[in-house]
């Protein structure tokens, strides 16, 4: 635990991550929604498939670059901002795979060995 002054870090407000981390399409999902623009119609505005869109807004597809730079033309929405949040919500779903965190603990113990 880190403190200064007595306060934990982890307990700051811009250091708390959420119970559930929340991909960048779900924003962008309300995003859209809230500008009353359909999917299919923003799917054809950025030449790309519908089913595409679809499944990044429902969080089974990443954002990547190109997608993030179609949006940010198409919406006026920062893509490297995007591209901050995919990173966030994929560093957060590997720090809760526990075959993962499993994987890395071995590692620690075998790099303390070197």
């Amino acid at each position: 635990m880190i403190t200064i002054s007595g306060v934990d870090l982890n307990m700051i407000a811009n250091n708390l991550e959420p119970y559930r981390p929340i991909h960048p399409g779900e924003i962008l999902k309300d995003e859209i929604e809230y500008r009353g623009i359909s999917q299919k119609r923003l799917a054809a505005a950025m030449e790309m498939p519908y089913t595409q869109l679809n499944e990044i807004l429902n969080g089974k597809r990443p954002v990547n670059t190109e997608f993030a730079l179609l949006i940010e033309a198409a919406l006026d929405l920062p893509a490297e901002s995007l591209l901050k949040m995919q990173a966030r919500y994929n560093m957060m779903v590997t720090k809760r795979n526990a075959k993962f965190i499993d994987k890395l603990s071995k590692i620690h113990k075998i790099a303390a060995m070197l």
